[in-house]
């Protein structure tokens, strides 16, 4: 049933992924709540840990075997122009234009919150020491030349050239995985942390939730690194290429604020 229908969508068989991929999501969502606050729902810190580590490793799992079945997919209508219908591809475009909306929307409420609170307070606080801008202009640089790397990768799948596509995307994710260093070894020389202040709380929550985008661009990257050695994409058919990429200049753009208002401005007032 699923490979015979009068249309072009493509239909997978009843999989159990969906409804555990909700469940692992809602575990470690409840355990990141238990670790932020254990002693409230009288639990350990270690219990409060390991039950948001059992939800993670459930939703990557059921996120792998998502992605197993989309790459399967593509391997079954091939990359052969024309091979996906114009409906399709225009399904699969405008999904990952309103997936990229959310995710402005998200970092959209999150900046508010940190440009409403800079504005009714003195800010940063007196009793907090900003973080200089030696590793933050670093990343910038980083994450600017990743995207130049991802668009040179580009037009290199657009012209057939698959061994420099492959190393630029190789590159590009080297970067990501270096700015992701940076920011850890930032985080742990930093004089202040997620609970000091509202400073500490909105510094962390936009920072930290970047990079959990880089972190995931990062694997997107690495996965489309492993197809491009497998054989898969073609010079007109590489939409998952596409939509990496639309995903690593999202990161880059949202950065760029991040350096601006986050570090840049604070560090105008005082250290």
């Amino acid at each position: 049933m699923a490979h015979h229908h009068d249309h072009d969508f493509f239909i997978p068989a009843p999989s159990i992924w969906a409804p555990l991929s909700c469940i692992g999501g809602g575990i470690m969502a409840f355990g990141f709540l238990f670790t932020l606050h254990p002693t409230d729902f009288g639990m350990s810190a270690s219990i409060a840990h390991l039950i948001m580590a059992m939800g993670f490793t459930l939703l990557a799992f059921c996120v792998f075997q998502w992605w197993r079945l989309l790459v399967h997919e593509a391997r079954h209508r091939g990359f052969k122009e024309g091979s996906v219908p114009v409906v399709l591809d225009l399904a699969n475009r405008y999904g990952m234009v309103f997936f990229i909306a959310s995710e402005v929307m998200f970092f959209a409420a999150f900046f508010a919150a940190f440009f409403y609170l800079s504005g009714m307070n003195v800010w940063p606080p007196e009793n907090i020491e900003t973080l200089t801008l030696h590793l933050p202009t670093v990343n910038t640089l980083l994450l600017l030349t990743s995207g130049v790397t991802v668009t040179w990768a580009h037009h290199a799948m657009q012209e057939g050239n698959r061994s420099r596509t492959r190393k630029m995307i190789f590159l590009t994710y080297l970067l990501g995985v270096i700015f992701l260093s940076c920011q850890m070894y930032e985080y742990h020389h930093a004089s202040f942390a997620l609970h000091d202040g509202v400073y500490g709380s909105t510094f962390y929550m936009l920072t930290g939730f970047h990079g959990f985008h880089v972190f995931v661009g990062s694997i997107m990257l690495m996965v489309l690194h492993l197809r491009l050695s497998q054989g898969d994409f073609s010079a007109k058919e590489h939409f998952y290429f596409e939509a990496t990429a639309w995903y690593w200049h999202f990161v880059d753009v949202v950065w760029i604020g991040l350096y601006l208002f986050v570090y840049l401005l604070p560090n105008g007032g005082h250290h």
